[in-house]
């Protein structure tokens, strides 16, 4: 059994990506490990200072959570902020960070490559997430390929304290699925809601079809052969069929004859059908609020309980704690 965690932002409605790359291998994850499972809402800060939007947007995170088959009373499930631990050990971790360290990360240069205009949170992001793993022991770390040098940060903060200080924390280990390192949004770039390409998990049903028929391809003739492995759509049709419709579409694109708008129109009806036993339970929770976050807060709890011995360590070692020789 291992010490798994990963968190999501609440930075706007989630989608498939953030659904296969991190949500459903957490939920699977929880059957046979400790399972560490978060809103990440102080991450979501960098980009969000809209208090009720970000208010709204964590408890419907974790309402999607729940309503996809995350069980509170088998792994640990909270919100970012109700555990002050990962602040103190922020400010902890960041002077023992090298500036260097965070400016070679690809995540922040990406973001202001884009546009997004730079505050501090942004910078010194990856100081938060290493509190964040750190501070739970976690052993196990999956992320999406666009997230892994932001596990490295981690080992990095983590190696330098250790040498300082002794064994005061694991080493986590990132872990990525191949099959979905990387989800293609329906303009051919990462799906994220930065880019505002996204498909999202609990699309209504004229909204699905309407993006799912924006998803761009090439300008290959109907007739003419097609590589599956080059097609933003085939992509993500393979999240949704099964290995049979998987190669059966594969060798049509191989072939040729068939049209894009074809395997559009089959890609809506699977991801359609692929949700519908989540939907139910998502409009139960949806009217009881109060219920979901009772869920959160008496996770917070369990898991403050955890994050504050390793905080108790880590203020014993750097002299934090004076109390006692």
């Amino acid at each position: 059994m291992a010490r798994i965690l990963s968190g999501i932002q609440p930075s706007g409605t989630l989608h498939i990506a953030n659904y296969f790359a991190m949500m459903k291998p957490m939920i699977e994850y929880q059957s046979d490990n400790e399972l560490f499972c978060f809103i990440v809402n102080y991450h979501a800060m960098t980009s969000n200072q809209e208090g009720d939007r970000l208010r709204n947007y964590t408890v419907e995170a974790a309402i999607d959570f729940l309503a996809l088959g995350l069980d509170p009373e088998r792994a640990y499930f909270w919100v970012q902020s109700d555990v002050p631990e990962v602040t103190e050990l922020t400010w902890i971790l960041s002077c023992h960070t090298s500036l260097g360290l965070l400016e070679r990360s690809h995540s922040y240069k990406d973001k202001v490559s884009h546009g997004i205009v730079p505050n501090t949170g942004l910078f010194i992001y990856p100081v938060l997430m290493a509190a964040d793993i750190l501070l739970y022991q976690a052993e196990i770390v999956p992320v999406g390929k666009d997230q892994k040098q932001h596990v490295e940060i981690t080992r990095d903060i983590a190696l330098h304290f250790n040498s300082l200080y002794g064994d005061v924390f694991v080493i986590p280990e990132p872990r990525i699925s191949d099959d979905v390192a990387v989800i293609p949004g329906i303009d051919g770039q990462k799906m994220s809601k930065t880019y505002g390409n996204t498909i999202d998990i609990f699309e209504d049903e004229q909204s699905l079809k309407k993006k799912v028929m924006k998803i761009v391809t090439d300008s290959t003739p109907v007739d003419e052969p097609k590589d599956p492995e080059k097609c933003n759509l085939f992509a993500l049709y393979r999240l949704f069929a099964d290995e049979k419709k998987i190669e059966r579409m594969r060798e049509r694109y191989l072939k040729g004859g068939i049209g894009y708008s074809d395997v559009k129109k089959e890609l809506f009806g699977l991801i359609w059908e692929y949700f519908a036993p989540f939907r139910k339970k998502r409009e139960d929770l949806s009217k009881d609020r109060a219920e979901v976050i009772r869920i959160l807060k008496k996770g917070a709890d369990k898991t403050r309980m955890v994050g504050s011995k390793t905080l108790a360590r880590v203020k014993k070692a750097t002299g934090l704690s004076y109390d006692s020789y």
